[in-house]
């Protein structure tokens, strides 16, 4: 996996997916078979999407070969499969803007993040996750200032006293992974129950019994500070007390909804929220874009995984045209050409 260049540059690349799910994840493979590059944006701070992120652990019965196989063991599967065909990944960012640009597309993200390619994939299921706000009078004052609902650099954290609201994965992953360099980390929850992965759960107790990491519980419902800063927090306990406790960084984690987001204004035509593409390529009314997953519509459309792995396939087949526009595509067998077999690092 490949680390993403700076956000100051222009990146140039053959192919930019919206959304790394289990579809947006096996175009990268389809892509990458045919020599295409691929930049994958996601929002979310993981690959995996909807499938990874809503029900890690639920079993999914009707992938082709896997008897059963989880979310999450999908989602590994597929970053795995796709590894040695070179992806690069832009996590906790979200896309908000796509302009013609150079006889190609320009792909843009919150986070500053300028992409260029001839073709874009959107692959963003059913619109793109958005964090879930804590109800919390004031909170806007404090967003992008000191209060962050994903963690994009660990460093712009170090040192700071940083106060995290959740009992979910991201949560206490993020407990975890910023106590090594947060000056000190509290971890506050409703209830001394999580619902995160067990060994998580086992670590942080183990970090709370050393007391390397605080743990509260109980439920915000004021802040404190001033120009976007926050200082403090007041927090009632099970039994309605109150509590002030100090921090100077909040990261809430109270999962995600689902949301139509940027996709909505770049242009295209979206009955009832989706995307309308044709069968053969599945491209959408601009030329180079495609559409894939849950995000289309078309006659007979099912909204299962191994429809969007057909779409991307076949996608990829017309993505190549864009891309390589003088050549011409001559299909192989994964099973029989020694080509995509040095490709993927597999003996000939």
């Amino acid at each position: 996996m490949q680390e993403p260049a700076s956000p100051s540059e222009t990146i140039h690349t053959d192919a930019v997916i919206v959304g790394a799910g289990p579809v947006g994840l096996f175009a990268v493979f389809q892509l990458g078979l045919l020599d295409m590059k691929c930049h994958v944006v996601d929002i979310l701070d993981r690959p995996g999407g909807q499938c990874a992120e809503l029900y890690p652990e639920k079993p999914i019965y009707d992938i082709p070969g896997l008897v059963e196989v989880t979310g999450q063991e999908l989602s590994e599967r597929l970053v795995r499969q796709a590894a040695p065909l070179g992806p690069v990944y832009h996590f906790s960012e979200m896309a908000t803007g796509l302009e013609r640009q150079n006889g190609g597309w320009q792909l843009t993200t919150d986070a500053g993040t300028r992409l260029q390619a001839p073709v874009v994939v959107i692959a963003a299921g059913g619109g793109s996750f958005q964090p879930k706000k804590p109800p919390i009078a004031g909170i806007e004052a404090y967003e992008d200032i000191s209060l962050f609902y994903a963690v994009r650099r660990m460093e712009a954290f170090r040192g700071r006293n940083i106060l995290i609201l959740g009992g979910g994965d991201s949560a206490l992953d993020w407990t975890l992974n910023l106590q090594p360099v947060a000056r000190r980390v509290c971890l506050l929850h409703r209830r001394d129950r999580f619902r995160a992965m067990p060994d998580s759960v086992n670590r942080l107790r183990k970090l709370v019994d050393e007391g390397a990491v605080d743990l509260r519980i109980g439920q915000v419902e004021t802040l404190h500070g001033e120009g976007g800063m926050i200082e403090a927090v007041t927090y009632k306990d099970s039994e309605g007390a109150a509590h002030r406790l100090e921090c100077d960084t909040l990261l809430p984690f109270f999962g995600l909804s689902m949301k139509l987001g940027p996709v909505a204004g770049w242009g295209l035509e979206m009955p009832d929220g989706l995307i309308p593409v044709g069968t053969e390529t599945f491209e959408t009314e601009l030329p180079g874009v495609f559409a894939i997953g849950d995000i289309n519509t078309y006659p007979g459309k099912l909204k299962l995984i191994l429809s969007g792995f057909h779409e991307a396939a076949l996608m990829a087949q017309k993505a190549f045209a864009y891309v390589h526009p003088d050549e011409k595509l001559v299909f192989q067998y994964t099973t029989s050409s020694t080509k995509v077999k040095k490709k993927l690092g597999v003996a000939a």
